[in-house]
């Protein structure tokens, strides 16, 4: 029976580090406020006006996976990039990530899910693996979130806690027993959609013409992210559980069974709260949300490629990963390393 198992792990962050303190210099913050609210003491930047994008930090990830699975981008057949901060409006990432990489005239497909981008983007290489359709699917999560965050007092409850990263993993086609993704869960709640989001650009919006003048300043409630925190946290508190026990469940398994819970990494205090709803014990859970914030898409796979790193996954553990985010949507992935 072919399942699906991640055979390489990769990530790259920026150099540069923005803490708490530098945040505090632009704005009415202060390190204490963010920790307690967040748990983030620090997070990466790209330079100032260095152009870097969300693929440029993408190729990096997945040339880090793809070492680490021992493989070359010759050997990849499909391509699946999820991020909410892509270079173009269009074409997508993955297209941009084939060119770099060199891979053969593949498919490239981007995913829009934000927070839950990289759980959908596994659930949809493990339905291809399953069926038989692809054997190496490169999975990436990726965001440059810097570039359009209001740094201003306006913008403070938002800007505060994201940060940009990438992160990369193989997904391939095995036999192998005792390993592979045992189940997956997707969800959306579209009534709460306006709760979190960047509105302009886009159709909804529109280019109107007063938006078109030359003398019509963009406000920045219309460009920036919008984010009603309080309710993100009351959904995400319930949702997390929801999907978590569902994917238990759909594999026979219980909370004690798990070995590495990696959660999303939108804010530690989520983390907490549903780590303690589902008991499970510290060295269990791996978070790493302050030192790099949260990276939405990237986020999960970062997490799991320093898990990795660290020496925390071994051979036959069982991974669970869960994500929550815009739109609302949130799901699960649950595998045996």
């Amino acid at each position: 029976m072919i399942k699906s198992i991640i055979t390489g792990v990769g990530h790259y962050v920026p150099e540069r580090v923005v803490t708490n303190f530098d945040l505090a210099k632009v704005m009415d913050t202060n390190d204490e406020w963010i920790q307690e609210r967040t748990g983030i003491v620090e997070r990466r930047h790209i330079e100032p006006n260095s152009k870097i994008s969300s693929t440029d930090l993408g190729v990096k990830a997945a040339k880090n996976a793809l070492e680490d699975a021992g493989i070359t981008a010759q050997d990849i057949d499909f391509i699946l990039f999820a991020t909410l901060s892509p270079d173009y409006y269009f074409p997508g990432n993955g297209v941009l990530v084939q060119r770099e990489l060199g891979c053969k005239t593949i498919g490239a497909m981007d995913i829009r899910n934000q927070c839950s981008g990289f759980v959908y983007a596994m659930s949809t290489a493990d339905a291809f693996i399953r069926a038989g359709v692809y054997k190496n699917i490169l999975v990436i999560g990726a965001e440059v979130h810097s570039f359009g965050l209001d740094m201003s007092d306006e913008g403070r409850g938002v800007s505060v806690i994201f940060g940009d990263g990438a992160g990369a993993v193989i997904v391939s086609a095995s036999e192998e027993e005792g390993r592979g993704i045992l189940s997956t869960n997707l969800h959306s709640e579209g009534e709460y959609a306006e709760e979190l989001a960047v509105t302009f650009p886009g159709t909804k919006t529109g280019w109107s013409d007063e938006i078109l003048k030359e003398d019509h300043k963009i406000t920045n409630k219309e460009i920036y992210p919008y984010m009603n925190g309080n309710y993100v946290f009351k959904h995400a508190v319930t949702r997390f559980p929801e999907s978590i026990m569902e994917a238990l469940a759909a594999a026979n398994k219980t909370p004690d069974d798990v070995d590495l819970f990696i959660p999303h990494q939108a804010n530690l205090r989520i983390s907490q709260f549903v780590q303690k709803q589902l008991g499970f014990p510290d060295e269990k859970v791996y978070n790493n949300i302050m030192r790099y914030g949260n990276t939405t898409a990237a986020s999960i796979p970062i997490a799991l490629s320093e898990a990795k790193k660290d020496g925390k996954i071994k051979k036959g553990d069982l991974v669970l990963m869960t994500a929550f985010g815009a739109g609302f949507t949130w799901g699960s992935v649950l595998l045996n390393w």
